[in-house]
């Protein structure tokens, strides 16, 4: 999956990234969602129980931006959290599971995040996802599922990966990544430890999150970008994108739109690449 993922939420803004992401060619190369983060939300839920989006920043409701998103040939994804408030303190989904699965199926959502924060037990995280994939599945829409749950599970206790894929798309296991080199290192150095436990799990219907690119940004060098873009691939992650399309660079732009690398990512079979050794030098490869 290949998305542009952005915590800074306005209508205006995402308008303005679906228009970018067809004219500059994004679209062509295959990147399909935009999707918004955290912080969309107005501070209370409406009436009638239901998630409202702040109106400042969504003067015209999700429902007319996913139309807008769409009108590109484009997929609208959105934030929620498993627990009663999201990570930045807005409503949270505990206890409106099935509601709010059918709000996000009226606005033409296709894409949710799930975030895990506050939500009390770990008996109560697992049956949060649970429920809220079952509710999404109910609505008859076509959503994809993005879930922290082993993330926060992890500290507490091993994750059951088999099942968490009966459930999920797509997985996060480790911290948020942030635009620093030695964030980037400490996820492949995570990953790489952990891979007996995670890699064989991936495949079509179900994928291991190692979190955003953020190439385009500031934090990196370019040998930096170029080797996150490779692993990224070799270990058919979800491409997201974490930049500004206003500004990018030319180069940045280049090696996100890369048509081989991204073969490399979207390889049909979806096995997911490893550390085959670490004497020296560092191998990563996949299985044929």
């Amino acid at each position: 999956m290949l998305a542009f993922c952005s915590h800074s939420c306005s209508e205006q803004l995402f308008m303005q990234m679906a228009d970018l992401m067809v004219s500059e060619g994004w679209r062509d190369v295959g990147y399909q969602y935009l999707c918004i983060d955290d912080c969309w939300m107005a501070p209370t839920r409406d009436g009638q129980g239901r998630l409202q989006p702040d109106p400042k920043r969504f003067p015209s409701g999700i429902g007319k931006l996913a139309d807008y998103v769409h009108s590109k040939g484009l997929k609208l994804g959105i934030y929620a959290d498993v627990g009663n408030k999201t990570c930045a303190g807005f409503p949270g989904s505990y206890g409106y599971y099935e509601l709010d699965a059918e709000t996000f199926a009226g606005w033409g959502v296709d894409l949710l995040k799930f975030d895990g924060c506050n939500f009390g037990t770990l008996e109560l995280l697992a049956e949060g996802y649970k429920t809220m994939s079952w509710a999404l599945n109910k609505t008859g829409r076509s959503i994809i599922y993005s879930c922290e749950w082993p993330l926060y599970q992890r500290p507490l206790q091993k994750p059951n990966y088999t099942e968490i894929k009966q459930y999920c798309n797509y997985w996060r296991n480790y911290a948020d990544i942030y635009d620093a080199w030695n964030s980037i290192k400490n996820v492949l150095d995570w990953t790489a430890y952990n891979q007996d436990s995670i890699v064989d799990v991936a495949g079509p219907g179900g994928w291991n999150d190692p979190d955003m690119l953020v190439i385009g940004d500031f934090g990196l060098s370019w040998d930096q970008q170029v080797t996150q873009m490779a692993l990224w691939a070799i270990m058919a992650s979800p491409l997201l994108m974490s930049n500004d399309l206003r500004r990018i660079s030319p180069q940045a732009k280049a090696l996100l739109q890369n048509k081989d690398v991204i073969a490399i990512n979207q390889d049909p079979l979806g096995k997911q690449g490893y550390r085959i050794t670490k004497v020296k030098l560092f191998f990563w490869g996949v299985d044929q």
